[in-house]
């Protein structure tokens, strides 16, 4: 086991190091300058088009509303509360300066992955759409590039047991055991259960679970975290600056803090960030290839509300309870960090703030990420491999709850990279593609 954890850790040395933090954020600021910061200017035309209705008769499976919801159910995860955590106790308060900024560049990378996968999606041999990175790598760039729309459905397969399965229900399960003192197994098959009878109805009904569970959870969470927040909010001004500052020079040792550079501050902000909104993984697009729309361009402005909401929104609620608090110096980490956070600002009422929200977010990123998995499985062996893998999902789900979280979480690292590096290629490659589809879809608007 040990030589398998040091593999892990070097995988993950070698691609958080440098090479996706370049990637992830040229990639973003190329595609946010190439589409003239159409991703931040037209925020609120993508919050319009979020409640306006469709046409029945639209070309996909689930509504564009239900889509969005599916996207963020496989985002809205432990990385909004875990991810959060682990990356301020391990970087400082700068590592959500830097998940902001991964967040912003990641507009435009989620919009354009969106575009993309409504452009160059299929039919399988049910009749359903399918489309996502593998689709707009095969149908964008020939065959020359179908080795990379392989890795990534490989990739896409495997990841969606760490990050999208076994971290989430051990999360869910870690929190449970020390709120409440269950079981992690009886966690563990409860929420196999529960996920067994969603899955088993496809994509209309995790889009319909989806579109009820997501909207409700974050409107609650965002809430209650802002009520904590506006009960402390003499010290917001002083801790929106502690975040800044620590974001652009190193912090010392304190209390049970071991102290952080400003190069772990940004390692770890970025990589909890991609974790969070899943922002250039690739992901996202293969729930919004599914919607009932007429534009792709118009399904991308409502795809990259998903990163808004997720990080700006819903992290930096977590992140900035847990400095306002300042229980990021002590020896807490992840879970515990969150819910002595929330305890200390709202004694008594914080641990309930942080378990609820946690044990809903991630069973719906189960929910999500199945869906994210089984399509990419779907493209490597066909639609007969769709069964098998929704069993081995559920079957996955109890394993995941025993599990040591540390190992889990830097396998999820390293399948988030190894996603990420076909998807942020393509996306380079297909970027004259979004653009031309942009100016187009705006233009005629205009008429």
């Amino acid at each position: 086991m040990e030589w398998i954890e040091s593999i892990v850790t070097w995988v993950n040395g070698w691609l958080w190091g440098s090479i996706l933090l370049v990637l992830l954020v040229g990639v973003g600021v190329t595609l946010m300058v190439g589409l003239r910061f159409i991703p931040i200017r037209k925020l609120p035309y993508g919050f319009r088009q979020l409640f306006r209705g469709r046409k029945s008769d639209a070309d996909g499976d689930i509504s564009p509303f239900n889509a969005l919801m599916t996207s963020l159910s496989g985002t809205i995860g432990t990385g909004n509360i875990v991810g959060v955590a682990s990356a301020i106790a391990i970087g400082g308060p700068g590592a959500l300066f830097w998940m902001w900024c991964t967040a912003l560049v990641g507009l435009a990378t989620k919009y354009s992955e969106a575009v993309l996968a409504v452009h160059f999606r299929e039919k399988d041999a049910l009749g359903q759409h399918v489309g996502g990175p593998m689709y707009y790598i095969k149908n964008g760039l020939g065959k020359r590039f179908l080795w990379m729309s392989f890795a990534f459905a490989l990739f896409g397969a495997l990841a969606g047991f760490g990050i999208g399965n076994t971290v989430q229900v051990n999360s869910i399960a870690h929190g449970l055991e020390v709120s409440l003192g269950i079981p992690r197994l009886a966690t563990g098959i409860v929420v196999a259960l529960l996920v067994g009878a969603v899955i088993l109805g496809g994509i209309k009904r995790i889009g319909y679970v989806a579109g009820k569970v997501v909207p409700f959870m974050t409107v609650a969470y965002v809430g209650l975290c802002g009520v904590v927040i506006l009960m402390n909010v003499t010290s917001l001004p002083e801790v929106l600056l502690e975040i800044v500052q620590s974001a652009f020079s190193p912090v010392a040792a304190t209390g049970g803090f071991a102290g952080a550079t400003i190069m772990m501050a940004v390692r770890m902000g970025v990589s909890r960030g991609v974790f969070s909104n899943e922002a250039g993984l690739g992901s996202a697009p293969i729930a919004h290839a599914s919607a009932k729309t007429e534009s792709a361009v118009r399904q991308g402005t409502l795809a990259m509300l998903g990163t808004f909401i997720d990080t700006l929104v819903i992290c930096t609620m977590t992140g900035v309870a847990i400095v306002l608090s300042g229980m990021w110096t002590s020896e807490a980490r992840g879970m515990e960090l969150s819910i002595e956070a929330m305890n200390t600002l709202l004694p008594h009422s914080g641990n309930f703030i942080v378990i609820s929200g946690m044990v809903v977010f991630a069973f719906t990123t189960i929910l999500g990420w199945a869906f994210y998995g089984e399509r990419c499985a779907e493209y490597l062996f066909g639609v007969r491999v769709i069964v098998f893998y929704r069993i081995l999902w559920v079957l996955a789900v109890p394993v995941g709850a025993m599990m040591e979280l540390g190992f889990i979480w830097n396998c999820a690292d390293m399948l988030n990279g190894l996603m990420a590096l076909p998807n942020l290629v393509a996306l380079l490659f297909l970027c004259p593609v979004v653009f031309s589809l942009t100016r187009k879809y705006f233009a005629d608007l205009k008429k």
